[in-house]
């Protein structure tokens, strides 16, 4: 329980925050666009398929941030 704590708190680290924005905007970008492109295009965006967009650029956030963190774990 102790680790995941600490994940959270790694989730705002200024340290980590910098490389892991630069990867949820590349990887969720193109993510985005295999999933929502064609739903943009034609206008059939919906709240759901936003609130799904949202998640397509979270996730690599997360996925980063943990990446760094059991980097920086095995480190010490």
């Amino acid at each position: 329980m102790n680790s995941f704590k600490q994940y959270c708190l790694c989730l705002f680290d200024q340290e980590l925050m910098p490389t892991a924005v630069k990867v949820a905007a590349v990887v969720g970008t193109i993510l985005f666009l295999i999933n929502h492109g064609s739903a943009v295009i034609k206008g059939e965006m919906n709240r759901d398929r936003w609130i799904s967009a949202g998640l397509t650029y979270i996730i690599p956030y997360c996925v980063n941030i943990h990446g760094q963190y059991v980097s920086r774990t095995r480190r010490r």
